[in-house]
């Protein structure tokens, strides 16, 4: 297969076969980021777990520092007396049981991520099937159910993002952008790891986090020692 000459220079940047410390894994994938857009800082993380074990799913969320670099839009499907605080918080949509409805008629959702509370998650099951495939569904897991309406979307606005393993035991997620400082993009990266290891299901043996790999959108991957 012939590749194109970008990625044949980027390929001469790096080499496959080390495994680089954090500085360095950064400095290439900023270095060699070379599309026309601001590029997506991405993490791809292979887990030690059994992924078809349910006791070893891996989902949880994390509080980057400074953020991904992408603006969310966030739901609060709320009860009335959370209204107020939902829109203080700076919440896009208040999820009324008149935008349910709507959602369930069209099928379509116009956010990016959901918040609940608890009372109003039996109100979401006529939805669950739309949301869930998408990610969106709310969990107490992800933080994304519960009471303190404002705390929740307070984080999702300011940086908080949800992971979760799939099906082959793998992680991906950005953590910021191409133009971000570097230390932004190191602490962001190392507030991940953090999560990531305080997640651990309590059954898995061995090498929890097996290899992790640094990119940009549209770069090469380096991998990274952690």
């Amino acid at each position: 297969m012939k590749h194109s000459k970008r990625y044949q220079n980027l390929q001469s940047n790096i080499d496959k076969s080390k495994i680089y410390n954090l500085d360095e894994a950064l400095e290439l994938v900023k270095k060699n980021a070379s599309a026309k857009f601001d590029e997506a800082v991405e993490v791809h993380i292979k887990l030690g777990i059994d992924s078809k074990k349910s006791d070893q799913q891996v989902r949880s969320s994390v509080v980057l520092p400074y953020g991904t670099g992408k603006k969310k839009r966030v739901i609060a499907f709320v009860n009335a007396e959370k209204v107020k605080d939902a829109e203080k918080a700076g919440a896009d949509l208040i999820g009324t049981e008149e935008l349910i409805s709507k959602i369930k008629k069209e099928g379509q959702c116009d956010f990016d991520v959901a918040i609940a509370v608890p009372e109003m998650m039996k109100k979401l099951a006529p939805i669950a099937k739309i949301l869930g495939p998408k990610g969106l569904m709310p969990s107490p897991k992800s933080g994304t159910v519960t009471e303190n309406v404002s705390k929740a979307v307070k984080e999702l606005k300011g940086g908080k993002i949800e992971f979760r393993s799939d099906k082959f035991g793998n992680i991906h997620l950005s953590i910021g952008k191409v133009s971000f400082e570097f230390e932004k993009l190191k602490e962001n990266f190392k507030s991940l790891l953090n999560a990531l290891k305080e997640a651990k299901p309590e059954g898995i043996k061995g090498n929890f986090i097996k290899g992790v790999t640094i990119s940009s959108t549209m770069g090469l991957g380096v991998r990274v020692k952690v």
